[in-house]
C-alpha cells in the first residue's frame, strides 16, 4: 500500500488533514485491487513477501504500480460519482492503463 503522506502530497491535500484520510484509505486498497484485477497478477509489496518465489505471475509493486494507484486514487479523489452532471463523464487517466500495460497477462 501506498502512504498516505505520498497520497496526500499527490491529491494536494494538507497533511494535518485528517477529514479525507478513511476515504483515502479506501481509495489506496480499492487501487490495490484493481492493479491485480487488470493485470491478473497478485500485487507483492516486497520480493520477501510469503509466496513471492513460488508465484509464476507475481508482480512486485514498483515505481511504475505505484505511479498507476497514485493516479487512480487522484481520479476518484476528484471525481466521486459514476456519471457527472456537469458534463463529459470522467474516464480513467490514460496514463494508468499506459503503466499497467506491460505487466498485464492477457488470456488465450
Amino acid at each position: 500500500m501506498i502512504e498516505m503522506s505520498i497520497i496526500k502530497a499527490h491529491c494536494r491535500i494538507d497533511p494535518e488533514a485528517v477529514e479525507n484520510d478513511e476515504l483515502l484509505n479506501i481509495f489506496n486498497r480499492a487501487a490495490w485491487r484493481y492493479v491485480e484485477t487488470w493485470t491478473r497478477r497478485k500485487l507483492y509489496t516486497l520480493n520477501t513477501d510469503p509466496g513471492f518465489d513460488t508465484d509464476e505471475n507475481r508482480l512486485l509493486f514498483d515505481d511504475d504500480i505505484r505511479t498507476a494507484m497514485l493516479l487512480l486514487i487522484g481520479h476518484w479523489f476528484e471525481n466521486r460519482e459514476a456519471v457527472s452532471t456537469a458534463g463529459a463523464a470522467a474516464t480513467l487517466p490514460l496514463a494508468v492503463e499506459a503503466l499497467l500495460q506491460p505487466y498485464k497477462i492477457y488470456g488465450v
